[in-house]
């Protein structure tokens, strides 16, 4: 479970305390449902992270509610959309192993995680990651009730794939930004598991390069 859920848990038990010490158990009952509430919505289960070279897995739970071609700066990319509603698991994770390379949070709106222009204009932390001889960005925004963005992370960490990074408290949403040529796997309508769903794979040749120049240069150091 997250820090987080044991803070809201222990402070909403102890007022169910003192309300039925002071009013009548009937008055805790509120309190109690919202520490249950809680504690659940805060869980952090484990996952079985896929080994496959060049997998790129969900960042979190959720939806994905658009696949579409993203333009960068003249770039052709991918974007791939996740909706988390307030009953999936809100832990980030790492959608790739590599290094972050960059990290920028931008103030915002908090339009419905479900609007296509709050990727734009909505609260955001927008993570570059850099591994498997590729880029790959996702972002954590922040929704109609999401107020709050963690990020453990900083620059110059190395991670793992579906290492865990971060969330999102509440309803929100991640996108996640690929080249062009990786081969997406997953649909609009699907719902995904972070750090367990494949999203989509990148190019074999470019990850095989990376693996060999990473071998290569482990040798030079011995």
């Amino acid at each position: 479970m997250v820090r987080d859920g044991y803070f809201y848990g222990f402070f909403l038990l102890a007022a169910a305390a003192l309300l039925g010490w002071l009013a009548a158990p009937l008055w805790a009952v509120p309190a109690l449902l919202l520490a249950a509430f809680f504690l659940w919505f805060f869980r952090d289960p484990e996952r079985a992270i896929p080994a496959e070279a060049g997998s790129v897995v969900s960042p979190a739970d959720g939806k994905v509610t658009a696949v579409s071609p993203l333009n960068i700066n003249g770039t052709q990319q991918s974007r791939i959309s996740i909706f988390l509603n307030v009953f999936d698991v809100h832990v980030n994770r790492s959608p790739i192993a590599g290094v972050i390379r960059e990290v920028q949070y931008r103030r915002g709106k908090y339009l419905n995680a479900m609007n296509a222009a709050s990727a734009d204009e909505n609260e955001q932390n927008v993570v570059t990651v850099e591994g498997e001889g590729h880029t790959v960005i996702f972002k954590q925004i922040a929704g109609l009730l999401a107020r709050r963005i963690v990020f453990t992370k900083k620059i110059g960490d190395r991670v793992q794939r579906g290492e865990r990074i971060g969330l999102i408290k509440f309803g929100s949403r991640v996108d996640v930004i690929l080249p062009a040529a990786a081969a997406v796997r997953v649909m609009v309508g699907d719902r995904v598991k972070g750090g367990a769903s494949v999203l989509a794979q990148l190019p074999a040749d470019s990850v095989q390069l990376a693996a060999v120049g990473a071998e290569h240069s482990a040798q030079g150091v011995r």
